[in-house]
């Protein structure tokens, strides 16, 4: 799916493919009109937008689709979660998806009695971070959320004692396994909680089937037909590798759907 054409008109749909077709008409078909708050946030079009008109189309694509955004709501809503810990927030595209959905499960804004508000947003970047913070502020959710710029493996050390009812992995892949043996070891997610990780089926990394963790040095991807794009060294080893720890570790279950570039839904087994 492009990014510049999330809220695409149906002229401009004419000669897209089957699949974006697809996405883009589950899109329409999830946004619920009698919901207290909104499937789709208002601003949402327009932070897409600002990013693509800022960022341009390469790095706009990091940012969750709409469909993306409504799905991951509907498992807020599900587990009746009152906080969430997102890791990678680029221009805050999904904190604002996140901050709506608490609203509908009757979560307030402000910081509770530990001074934290009810997302907590890790990104490296004080650039984007910023522009997160104003959108924040145009969405209307900046009571919602508290950004924290910096080494996520560092942050994530710092909120060891709180609890989060789900986990939203988007940020410096390779460390995946980190922030999940983190969220885990330490508790900091709730035993009804949701670990999402985004972007774990690339294109570079889904030739990798079949192959054992670690991967060895000689190991053979497939020779697939389709291109692929490029990737930093060692990012869809990683990727796999952390698919294949997390499909192994006896204390979760995990689901990869194949939407996107792969989204995959992690739950601790009850003890």
């Amino acid at each position: 799916m492009l990014f510049s054409e999330t809220s695409p008109t149906r002229e401009q749909l004419d000669n897209v493919s089957p699949e974006e077709l697809r996405a883009f008409y589950a899109a329409k078909a999830s946004i619920n009109p009698n919901l207290s708050t909104p499937s789709l946030p208002p601003t949402i079009p327009n932070v897409y937008a600002d990013t693509v008109a800022q960022e341009g189309k390469g790095l706009a694509i990091m940012a969750v689709s709409e469909y993306q955004g409504i799905l991951q709501n509907f498992f807020v809503g599900l587990l009746d979660a009152k906080r969430i810990l997102e890791i990678g927030t680029f221009t805050g595209s999904s904190a604002i998806f996140f901050a709506n959905a608490l609203k509908r499960n009757g979560v307030a804004g402000g910081p509770d009695a530990n001074g934290n508000k009810p997302v907590i947003c890790l990104d490296i970047s004080e650039k984007y971070a910023n522009i997160a913070r104003k959108n924040f502020v145009e969405a209307g959710v900046e009571d919602y959320i508290e950004v924290i710029v910096g080494d996520a493996q560092k942050s994530l050390a710092s909120l060891e004692g709180q609890t989060f009812d789900m986990v939203f992995l988007d940020a410096d892949k390779p460390a995946y396994k980190y922030y999940y043996d983190m969220a885990i070891e330490k508790n900091m997610i709730s035993k009804k909680g949701l670990i999402i990780a985004d972007n774990t089926a690339f294109d570079f990394v889904t030739p990798y089937l079949g192959i054992s963790a670690p991967v060895p040095d000689d190991a053979r991807p497939l020779n697939v037909s389709f291109e692929i794009p490029p990737c930093p060294p060692g990012l869809g080893k990683a990727i796999h590798e952390f698919n294949e720890y997390v499909r192994n570790d006896p204390r979760t279950e995990v689901v990869l759907m194949p939407l996107f570039t792969g989204l995959t839904f992690i739950r601790l087994l009850k003890d």
